[in-house]
């Protein structure tokens, strides 16, 4: 049985632990959130307060690392794994981390002997329990051999390998920043709903916009979802945060002399919510919630 190690056992690294167990891996976790930890051992998985707990190897077994935290924290972890890990080993980065930045770990872990592969993860933590869409970059026979592992948590079809180091986090920038554009204009849609003289119901809406219409979508599924729960978004602040991939996104557009008018705009929007509250940005925010588990704000 393959043992993955976890770092990381919030919202989507839990659930990407269940998924695991469900297609009979074995997974031992860790996380800095001792209630995270005791509800994870709780659901029968070993739990570890320390990377040396966690990477503990019966002797010359491989290790298969994967992380899922935050980007700010990721090269914290990985400089204390360095003394723990072997030639041969495996750090899988599913987190939003910039793509160049993932070469560079690339590059260091490649010295010592141990692969690395960056993983764009999509789906949201729905997708971590029941099937996501996995985005690989790394050198191609790392990734193949552990293809099996990929698959199973993956949705059909939702497992594809894009290219050579720091082509997964790449893809994943693109993918967020088309999601960001996506949104903005559901959420502008909405305003002009709410603007009009008609008494609508924002959910029966969304929920038949989904249902055969050109624009049906994930996102809109979690469009009816939050309308689902607040009719009217009563309570809700039209902050959206900007978590760094629609930034990066941009600066490389500028570098390749690509135009991204809409994800350029939608990001504009983004920094706009933070002073406004507007509806359009309000249907942004509880979509993220539903999808994602993301901060929303509500006024005090």
């Amino acid at each position: 049985m393959m043992n993955i190690r976890m770092i990381g056992l919030g919202k989507m690294g839990f659930n990407m632990a269940l998924n695991m167990k469900d297609h009979g891996y074995d997974v031992t976790g860790y996380d800095i959130d001792q209630k995270v930890l005791d509800e994870f051992q709780a659901s029968s998985f070993k739990a570890c307060n320390s990377l040396a707990c966690l990477c503990e190897r019966q002797n010359d077994e491989q290790l298969i690392i994967w992380l899922m935290i935050p980007n700010g924290m990721v090269d914290k972890v990985l400089y204390d794994l360095e003394k723990y890990v072997l030639p041969g080993d495996v750090i899988i980065d599913g987190g939003n981390s910039n793509f160049n930045v993932s070469i560079k770990r690339y590059q260091t872990f490649k010295s010592l002997g141990v692969d690395f592969i960056d993983m764009g993860t999509s789906g949201g933590t729905k997708g971590a329990r029941h099937g996501l869409c996995l985005l690989a970059g790394g050198e191609k026979e790392v990734v193949d051999k552990l293809e099996p592992l990929f698959k199973d948590l993956s949705i059909e079809d939702g497992f594809t390998y894009v290219g050579k180091p720091g082509a997964g986090h790449f893809t994943k920038m693109v993918h967020n920043g088309i999601e960001y554009g996506m949104m903005q204009s559901i959420g502008e849609g909405f305003a002009l709903l709410k603007s009009s003289p008609f008494e609508l119901d924002y959910e029966a809406i969304s929920n038949a916009w989904n249902h055969g219409s050109l624009i049906s979508s994930t996102l809109m599924g979690y469009v009816k979802e939050a309308f689902s729960q607040n009719k009217d978004l009563e309570g809700i602040e039209g902050k959206v945060d900007d978590t760094g991939e629609g930034m990066w996104m941009i600066e490389e557009a500028l570098r390749y002399k690509v135009s991204l008018p809409v994800i350029t705009q939608s990001l504009y929007a983004r920094f706009k919510s933070k002073d406004e509250d507007q509806f359009g940005e309000k249907v942004v925010a509880a979509t993220r919630k539903a999808f994602g588990g993301h901060t929303i704000y509500y006024k005090k």
